[in-house]
This record gives C-alpha cells, structure tokens and sequence, in this order.
C-alpha cells in the first residue's frame, strides 16, 4: 500500500462509507436467515396439519355439511386438482360422514359458463349425487371467502357442523381460516394431490400462507 492509498483508507469519508456497507450487508444477512426460517416454519405448518387431532378418519355419527372448497375449473369441467377434492368428497357422503354438500367457489373467468360451485355441483350430480344435498356458494374468491359465505349458509339453514374437504398442502390454512371464523369445531378430510406439481404447488402455499399471516395480524390490530 503507498502513501496515498493509506491515506484514502484512513480517511475519515472513507471509514464512515466502510462502516455504513457493512450494516447494509449486515442487516441483508438477517433478512436472508430471517427469511429462510420463515419459509422453514410455514414448511413446518403445512406439514404438521395430517397430525392434528382435527382431521377425521372415521365419524361416529354425520357433520352437517362437507364444505368442498373451490379450485380451478377447466372450461365447463373441473379441473384435475378440483376433480381430486370431489372424489374425496364423494367417499366421505357415500361413508355417511355429512348430511349436506357445501359446494364453494366463484367465477373464475367472465369467460366461464359455470361458477366453480356449479362446475363441481354438475360433476358430482354425474356421480349419483342428488341436487337437494348441494347448498351451492357462488361469490367466493379465495379461502377465506369459501369459509365465510359457507358459514352464512350454514347459519341460515341452522346446521353446525362441518367437515372441510380439502388438500392435505391446504388443509392447515384452512383451518386456522375455520377457526378465526369461530366455527364449531371444524374438521377437515384430506386428500393427498397425485397431478399437481408438488414444487409449484408448495411455493404456492407458502406465499398464499404468508398473505394469510399478514391478514391475521391485521385482524388483530382492527384492519379488515
């Protein structure tokens, strides 16, 4: 080093920029870790829901309701990932496990003929199913959506108790939706997705979790 470099490095401008790079570089540090544990415990959470006490195996006697969350529709069918949440509610009603069908989902496109509720009421009417067990919920756009206008019906028709069907990635937020929303010992029936993307897919759930969270301290400090 000659004179003039240590000149500059001793020089006061010079120390205090050092200085301040190194905090910014400190402070990007954390939020990377802060980051990477945060993506750990949302991992953490969707993976601890087929533990909880509430998902259901068998049912001594019927939930008033199986609320089939919406999923995407294809054209004027169901798609795939939607098609595997029907199947599994389809097992669960011909097992006696409810009474009635919750079919909840909005439009997903103007372009669509039918709302998600009617494209899964029209499938499991191919299957057997009779239309005086569908209650259909029309308006929902997201999760909390399907839960809340489900309730609404659920309150309008005096019926209590629901099982939530649902994917086994899903199934955590949704009930932590069910239980913000004071229903009555909500339960979830489960199904393991075989066609989604299983990377795509978690990605997904964790952003979708995280906006979750961000919602939930809003709730908390009287944002809605």
């Amino acid at each position: 080093m000659n004179f003039n470099d240590k000149a500059i490095s001793t020089h006061p401008k010079y120390r205090k920029g050092r200085r301040k790079r190194s905090r910014w570089l400190r402070l990007g540090l954390y939020l990377l870790l802060a980051g990477f544990l945060w993506i750990v415990y949302v991992l953490s959470q969707i993976g601890s829901v087929e533990r909880s006490p509430a998902v259901v195996g068998s049912a001594n006697e019927p939930f008033d309701v199986g609320i089939v969350l919406g999923a995407a529709m294809w054209g004027d069918e169901p798609s795939p990932g939607l098609e595997e949440r029907l199947l599994q509610s389809l097992e669960d009603y011909e097992e006696g496990k409810f009474r009635y069908f919750i079919l909840s989902g909005g439009l997903d496109s103007v372009n669509n003929k039918y709302t998600e509720a009617e494209g899964m009421a029209n499938y499991l009417e191919t299957h057997g199913v009779p239309r005086d067990v569908m209650l259909l919920e029309n308006n929902a756009t997201s999760t909390y959506e399907n839960l809340e206008f489900s309730q609404k019906i659920m309150e309008e028709r005096g019926l209590t108790s629901a099982l939530i069907i649902t994917h086994t990635y899903h199934g955590n937020r949704a009930l932590e939706m069910a239980e913000v929303l004071h229903y009555s010992n909500p339960k979830l029936s489960l199904t393991e997705s075989k066609v989604l993307k299983p990377v795509t897919n978690v990605t997904r759930e964790v952003l979708a979790y995280t906006k979750w969270k961000l919602v939930q301290l809003g709730f908390a400090i009287g944002i809605k």
